[in-house]
């Protein structure tokens, strides 16, 4: 682990869901962490190789289309949709908040942030919390993910 990896660990919904309501500009990111991250300041396109101009990672702004709802659902889907990513990508891999500034798309439309800054740790439980809370809605919904050929 490096200096960079050092950061403080969110562990609630409630305690994440507070940071998104509270700043703008936040993202999630599912990698091996910002030591390994902010080295190159690039993700790589899995079909292509190609280099991109960021780190891929996806926004937990709330849109304005949301309106009033629990911003703690949506802090929830955003978690969830990525969830399988250690599973297929290896279990160093974890989620982690960050700041930044979007520099463009990637090839799944999710932004690409560069001037990254990190700010803390997604605990893994967590995961289990917005999985029970993506339940708890009145349809069904499953995590974002390819399956291979």
């Amino acid at each position: 682990m490096s200096a960079s990896d050092d950061l403080p660990v969110v562990g609630t919904l409630a305690e994440l869901t507070g940071l998104v309501e509270r700043h703008q500009g936040l993202y999630v990111r599912w990698s091996r962490g910002p030591g390994a991250d902010l080295a190159d300041v690039s993700s790589t396109d899995d079909l292509t190789g190609a280099p991109m101009p960021g780190l891929s990672a996806n926004p937990l702004d709330v849109e304005e289309w949301w309106q009033d709802r629990p911003v703690e659902v949506w802090v929830a889907r955003r978690l969830y949709d990525y969830s399988h990513l250690p599973h297929e990508k290896g279990t160093d891999v974890r989620p982690w908040v960050l700041k930044g500034r979007e520099t463009g798309r990637g090839p799944d439309n999710e932004p690409l942030v560069e001037d990254v800054r990190p700010l803390c740790w997604i605990d893994s439980r967590m995961i289990d919390e917005a999985r029970a809370e993506v339940d708890r809605q009145e349809n069904a919904w499953g995590p974002l993910r390819r399956t291979g050929r």
